[in-house]
């Protein structure tokens, strides 16, 4: 592919909510460009950017693709973004990537949660945003609810520039409000023109004054001249779209049906012709070494500032690392600066992706996308900059990933395996988040939701040969004493020969919320060897980490040493070290087991009309409401203490609760008694697992 200037380059993000048929649109765009001499289908998992195994098994995008499109002189980098709430990293790193966005809405069902969940990315980041109602010949379609619903959701700068000639089985082509025009399809990708069928035009008047409104809102000048004349001139209109769209105060809306395709060939022109360059974005704000903020225009002459926004892991080529080039360039066969992690990496083969095809590319200029095999030490996120001048750019801000499985190997021997593909999917994944819990002793899969976390098992198992158990990971209890209390651990063996013998006296003691483990020694006399008293506290500490009662370890107590025995011939570490074990378990259960668990701070983030159900749902989860705050127009910020136990599906439940429109942070805060109602059942069930586990 030919190397574009930064003026003939559009990058587009396709997003919407899942079933809105996105990757089907990008499958049309090529196919009208004639990258492809057919189109395939999501449902027969032939289609060029859900390529990925476990997106043709469940029907649905569950991660960034992207392809190259020519089209009227200008390269179109469409990148086609998942559409469901477990995938949403992907779109946000993809929206610092590109410089307009497409939001692909159903005809039939209409404005659903990811449509509001990617216009408010796309809004915080500033990007225009055009709206295309897909679907149009679909059972149940309707232009006229569909454009109520948007102008509902987003206001009135949702401004239809097109109009639905028939609909449902009779959707047949496009009539242009702008130019009064007919585009009739015949069963080919490309349009002819026509003039307005009769019935078109009472349809029309409504839809164009509605456009005319939402470009006069949208521009000071042109608002007096249409409160003065009522009307505005077709110039008038084609300006005030142009520049509207392009700094996002009008969202433009074309209709179509990629599956046929219609109006797609009028979308790419649309592309073309309409979206900002990357040469029409303001320069990049990036951070020196120094701490100094500097910006970076769209010059390729200017020193290299790119950014990793995707890195695929490939079982045969390795690394995939997807990039967008803000300023200088990046050429093949030389090295490149990872300023964030302040090392040089070897540029290979240069290329751009369409889907898993790879395609050479000379060189990746300002403006454009571009793909590199086995960098090693780069993952998204990182900025490549000149070595002499090392900027970055700001991080890609990621969701909290808080659904929580701990996974370990079916097969024996493959740990080492399991932790090569962890690291790999992490590289690839920033929403994945992979921990060593000390307390359960598990190793810990967080993720955006089961979607996400059952895609990424089928990854590890598809690309890297593992195969995982999963389980919900346990919740990480503690143990302590409730009051002083004594014991004597006493272990004497004589079995003929060199015996045990080995004798201890404890006091027990609790300590505050926090306050750890003390040890003691009291011994005086030397009624216990100097060289016992470590032995005595090792079995302490061992039946500490085994806890007394449910086999969670225990915590915030002190331990006093004050009297024992010793053998000259008998007595031995281990004698010592089991001994103290025995007193530990029998001065707990004397001075009363009581159960903690762990207390997490959550606060949620829901519109106004879900506040008395989620506020509702916490309480029944014995849940401390910490307060309410207004977070903006329409949302509501709660603040509250929390059980873990109680919310460690919250990320599921949340989202039933508030049809996907609610987000959620959650950190740990302190340990608190457990409930004696609630520490039985815990107590009975670990009780159980132990049992099991001996069988």
């Amino acid at each position: 592919m030919k190397t574009y200037d930064a003026r003939d380059i559009r990058n587009v993000l396709l997003v919407g909510h899942g079933g809105a048929g996105k990757t089907t649109l990008l499958e049309a765009m090529l196919f009208a460009a004639g990258a492809i001499t057919r189109m395939g289908r999501v449902e027969d998992g032939n289609t060029v950017s859900d390529h990925d195994p476990e997106e043709i098994r469940k029907g649905i995008s569950v991660s960034l693709a992207m392809a190259p499109i020519e089209w009227e002189g200008v390269k179109l980098n469409v990148l086609d973004s998942p559409g469901y709430a477990d995938f949403v990293g992907d779109v946000r790193s993809a929206i610092r990537a590109v410089d307009a966005v497409i939001l692909v809405v159903s005809a039939v069902d209409g404005v659903e949660v990811q449509t509001e969940v990617a216009w408010e990315l796309a809004a915080e980041a500033g990007l225009p945003r055009a709206i295309l109602v897909n679907k149009m010949d679909r059972e149940r379609a309707s232009f006229e609810r569909t454009l109520d619903e948007l102008v509902s959701a987003f206001g009135t700068q949702v401004a239809p520039l097109e109009l639905p000639i028939g609909e449902e089985h009779d959707f047949r082509g496009v009539a242009d409000l702008l130019t009064k025009k007919a585009h009739i399809y015949g069963g080919g990708p490309r349009a002819e023109e026509a003039p307005w069928p009769d019935d078109i035009a009472g349809k029309a008047e409504p839809l164009r004054e509605k456009l005319m409104e939402a470009v006069a809102e949208a521009d000071d000048a042109l608002i007096e001249k249409y409160l003065e004349q009522g009307e505005l001139s077709e110039d008038d209109v084609i300006h005030g779209v142009k520049s509207g769209f392009a700094d996002a105060r009008i969202a433009p809306v074309l209709v179509g049906a990629a599956a046929r395709p219609i109006g797609v060939d009028r979308l790419l022109s649309f592309i073309a012709q309409e979206f900002p360059s990357p040469a029409d974005r303001a320069p990049v704000k990036v951070t020196a070494k120094s701490g100094e903020e500097k910006e970076r225009a769209c010059d390729p002459s200017l020193p290299t500032t790119a950014l990793v926004f995707k890195t695929v892991s490939d079982p045969y080529v390795g690394h995939i690392t997807i990039f967008r080039v803000f300023s200088g360039k990046v050429r093949p066969d030389s090295p490149v600066y990872n300023a964030t992690k302040a090392t040089e990496e070897r540029v290979g083969q240069l290329f751009t992706l369409r889907g898993k095809e790879h395609e050479t590319v000379a060189e990746v200029p300002a403006g454009d996308i571009g793909a590199i095999a086995k960098l090693s030490q780069t993952t998204t996120g990182d900025t490549f900059s000149a070595k002499d001048d090392p900027v970055t750019l700001p991080a890609v801000e990621m969701p909290q990933p808080l659904l929580a499985f701990a996974i370990e190997p079916k097969t024996k021997g493959d740990e080492d395996k399991l932790s090569t593909a962890l690291a790999r999917l992490r590289e690839e994944d920033p929403t994945l988040r992979i921990e060593r819990s000390e307390e359960t002793h598990e190793t810990v899969m967080y993720g955006m939701g089961e979607s996400h976390l059952e895609v990424t098992v089928e990854r590890m198992k598809n690309k890297f040969g593992v195969e995982v158990n999963t389980r919900p990971a346990r919740i990480p209890y503690k143990e302590t004493v409730r009051t002083k209390a004594q014991a004597t651990g006493r272990y004497v063996k004589q079995t003929g020969g060199h015996g045990q013998y080995g004798v201890c006296s404890i006091e027990i003691e609790p300590l505050p919320r926090g306050g750890g483990f003390e040890f003691v020694d009291k011994i005086v006399g030397g009624i216990i060897p100097n060289q016992f008293i470590p032995s005595v506290e090792k079995g302490i500490v061992r039946a500490m980490t085994e806890g007394a009662l449910s086999g969670y370890p225990m915590v915030d107590v002190r331990v006093r040493l004050f009297d024992g025995k010793a053998h000259t011939v008998d007595s031995s570490d281990m004698s010592f070290q089991i001994a103290g074990s025995m007193a530990l378990k029998e001065a707990a259960q004397a001075a009363g087991v009581v159960l903690l668990e762990p207390i997490v701070e959550i606060e949620v983030l829901v519109p106004d009309d879900y506040t008395g159900d989620i506020m509702g749902d916490l309480n029944s989860k014995r849940a401390k409401i910490g307060g309410m705050e207004s977070a903006g127009p329409g949302k509501q910020r709660i603040k509250a203490l929390v059980p873990q136990a109680e919310v460690a599906r919250y990320a599921i439940d949340l989202r039933s609760m508030t049809g996907g429109r609610g987000a959620f942070t959650m950190r740990f805060s302190h340990y608190e008694e457990v409930p004696s109602h609630v520490a039985d059942k815990v107590i009975a069930e670990a009780q159980k697992a132990k049992e099991e586990a001996k069988k």
